[in-house]
C-alpha cells in the first residue's frame, strides 16, 4: 500500500512541475510577442500607437532579435533542452537594455526579464551541478575500466562466514561474473530533520566502483513547485564529501573531514548489498557474530569502518547497522545507523534490495529520513554505458 501511495505522490508531484513549466512557458511567449511591435514599427510595417517614442531600422532589429530570444528560449526550456539558460541570458540582456532605452513606455517588461533571467540562473545551476557531476562520474569510472573479467566460484568465498557465504548463494553471485561498477536509480521520500513531518519526494542515481571503492551518490529533492534541493554524496580516494544547494545554486551543505569520510565509508559498506561481490573485495574483513549476523570491516585510503549485517534464515539480508557519525562538528558522536530491507528483486540475475529504510538512532528517538525505492541497477559493461 505504501508504494502505492508513494507512486501516486510522485505523479501528483511531476503533474504540478509540467503544469507550472507550461505557465511559465506561455509567460514567456507572452513576453516575446509582445517585442514584436518595435519592430513592426521599426521597419514601418504597420504604426503602433502604443509605441510614441521613435525606433530606428536597426533598432527594430534589436527588438526582432528579442522576439526571436524569447520564443527559442520557451521553446528549448519546454523541451528540457540543458543550454536553454544560454538564450535566455542574452535574451533578458537585450530586452532589458531596451526596456531601459524606451523606459517610460516598456518599463513593465523589467518584471517578466526578472523572472526568465531567474529562472535561467536556475537552468545554469543544475546544468553546472550536472556537468561537475558527469565529470566526478567519469573519474572513478576510469580507475575501474581495466579491472578483469572474473567468474566468482566457491573457491572464492570458502573463507567467508556461514551466513555471507548463504546470503552470496542465494543472491547468485556465485557463477557470475564479478561486479567492478554499478549504477543504481531510485525514488524516495525524505526527511530533512529529525521534526519534519512532511515527506519529500525524490529520484536519485548513483555510481559504485568496487576495484578501487568508491561511489557518488546525486540526488534531487523537490520541495515545493518552486524550490528543489540537489544533493551529492561521495567516496572517493578514501575521502568522503556532503554537498547540498538549494535550486542547484545556494551551498546549504558543503562538508567533508575525517567523520565525514569514516561515515561515507560505512554508507559504501552497507551498499554491498547491492554489489554482493564486495564481500570479497581485499579492502574487507569479515568477522562471523553468530548463525545470522556477521560484521564487516573496510579500511582504505587511511579511512576505516565497521558495520553489522543481519540474514534471515533464507540468506536474505534483512538489516545493516552501523555507528555512524551523523554530525562533522568538534564535538560529534557516532549514532546508530539502522538500514531495514522489506523486498527484493533480480537485476541481471542478482537478487538484491529493492525496498528499504534508513533510521539514526538518536538520543531523543528514532529518525526514520529516508524510505528507498530501486528502480534499476546496471552492471559493469551495462553501467559504464549508462554514464555516456
Amino acid at each position: 500500500m505504501s508504494l502505492i501511495i508513494f507512486r501516486n505522490h510522485y505523479v501528483f508531484n511531476q503533474a504540478k512541475v509540467v503544469e507550472m513549466k507550461i505557465v511559465f512557458f506561455l509567460i514567456v511567449i507572452l513576453h516575446a510577442l509582445i517585442h514584436l511591435p518595435g519592430f513592426l514599427k521599426g521597419f514601418e510595417i504597420k504604426e503602433i500607437k502604443e509605441l510614441t517614442s521613435q525606433i530606428s531600422m536597426p533598432l527594430g532589429i534589436v527588438w526582432l532579435a528579442g522576439f526571436l530570444l524569447f520564443l527559442a528560449f520557451g521553446i528549448l526550456f519546454l523541451v528540457n533542452f540543458q543550454k536553454c539558460w544560454m538564450v535566455g541570458f542574452i535574451a533578458t540582456l537585450i530586452s532589458q537594455i531596451l526596456v531601459m532605452l524606451f523606459w517610460s513606455e516598456a518599463s513593465y517588461g523589467s518584471l517578466p526579464n526578472i523572472l526568465i533571467f531567474a529562472v535561467s540562473l536556475v537552468s545554469y545551476g543544475d546544468f553546472n551541478f550536472d556537468r561537475v557531476n558527469r565529470q566526478e562520474i567519469s573519474n572513478i569510472l576510469d580507475q575501474n575500466r581495466m579491472a578483469e573479467d572474473r567468474i566468482i566460484n566457491e573457491g572464492d568465498i570458502q573463507y567467508l562466514p556461514e551466513p555471507v557465504r548463504h546470503w552470496l548463494h542465494n543472491s547468485g553471485i556465485v557463477g557470475h561474473e564479478f561486479i567492478n561498477i554499478g549504477h543504481v536509480t531510485q525514488k524516495a521520500d525524505v526527511r530533512m530533520k529529525p521534526e519534519q513531518k512532511k515527506w519529500m519526494k525524490a529520484v536519485a542515481t548513483q555510481y559504485t566502483t568496487l576495484n578501487s571503492p568508491a561511489f557518488i551518490w546525486s540526488i534531487k529533492l523537490r520541495m515545493n513547485q518552486l524550490l528543489f534541493v540537489r544533493g551529492r554524496d561521495k567516496f572517493v580516494r578514501g575521502k568522503g564529501e556532503m554537498m547540498i544547494k538549494l535550486n542547484s545554486l545556494i551551498n546549504i551543505v558543503n562538508e567533508h573531514g575525517a567523520k565525514i569520510d569514516e561515515g561515507a565509508l560505512q554508507r559504501y559498506l552497507g551498499e554491498m548489498v547491492w554489489f554482493p561481490s564486495m564481500a570479497l573485495s581485499p579492502y574487507i574483513s569479515w568477522q562471523e557474530v553468530d548463525s545470522l549476523t556477521a560484521t564487516a570491516s573496510i579500511a582504505y585510503e587511511g579511512t576505516s569502518g565497521s558495520g553489522t549485517f543481519y540474514f534471515n534464515s533464507n540468506g536474505d539480508v534483512v538489516k545493516y547497522f552501523a555507528m555512524r557519525y551523523r554530525e562533522n562538528g568538534a564535538d560529534a558522536k557516532r549514532y546508530g545507523w539502522e538500514i531495514r530491507i522489506m523486498d527484493y528483486k533480480a537485476f541481471e540475475g542478482i537478487m538484491v534490495p529493492v525496498k528499504m529504510t534508513s533510521t539514526w538512532k538518536l538520543d531523543e528517538g528514532d529518525w526514520n529520513w529516508l524510505n528507498l525505492e530501486v528502480t534499476d541497477i546496471k552492471y559493469n559493461r551495462n553501467a559504464i554505458y549508462n554514464s555516456k
